[in-house]
């Protein structure tokens, strides 16, 4: 699993204007081929008087899928300029649709891959990206006489993102820490309570911060 990686927040949609022609970029979050095709035959359904319905995908920890359709426009400069994008701003299980509604004037080849890189680009950016980071949820339980000191310790320092505290008969912390620091969690957890907390690993998981 990857230490972490980017990828678009959930589902968005933007619409420009370029030469009369509407720009619709459908943008949306997927983990396999499948889910990016259904996605893609979406936006063509509901889209179906459109004049194109471009699109294109990246999926795998090392980007093993990529996929770019024309539809119908010149060879080259819809499918493959979305997916530049994509593979410009690193983003991972990401497809994108953009709709395109004829509006009586030829862009051309450069203009028409400036349009869908545009469109693209903005509606990824109207959608919002998110870094995913691969963390250990971290069973701290100590006895109560430690809860002050633990705390406060714990808030103001790089091992701040507490999940939750769990009053029980000790207090059982749950925390988010990185896996390449867990090692480094332990220790100072460790020493911070003489050796008096019982420190163990849980779930691995992926936490999303909004860049």
């Amino acid at each position: 699993m990857l230490k972490q990686y980017l990828t678009v927040k959930g589902e968005g949609t933007h619409e420009i204007i370029i030469q009369k022609s509407r720009f619709i970029a459908h943008v949306n979050r997927v983990t396999t081929e499948e889910e990016a095709q259904n996605f893609i035959l979406t936006i063509k359904k509901e889209h179906w008087n459109a004049t194109h319905n471009c699109s294109a995908y990246m999926i795998g920890e090392q980007n093993q899928i990529q996929k770019a359709s024309d539809d119908g426009e010149p060879s080259g400069t819809a499918g493959v300029p979305i997916l530049e994008v994509l593979k410009k701003k690193d983003l991972k299980d990401t497809a994108v649709v953009v709709t395109r509604y004829f509006g009586g004037i030829k862009l051309g080849a450069g203009g028409l891959i400036r349009a869908y890189s545009k469109s693209t680009s903005e509606g990824i950016d109207h959608t919002g990206i998110v870094k995913r980071i691969l963390v250990c949820i971290v069973h701290t339980k100590i006895d109560y006489t430690w809860l002050g000191k633990v705390e406060n310790e714990l808030r103001s320092s790089i091992f701040n993102n507490i999940k939750e505290i769990n009053y029980l008969d000790q207090v059982e912390i749950l925390t988010y820490v990185e896996t390449d620091q867990v090692e480094a969690f332990i220790e100072w957890m460790t020493e911070l309570t003489n050796g008096q907390a019982a420190i163990t690993e849980g779930e691995v998981l992926y936490l999303e911060k909004e860049i």
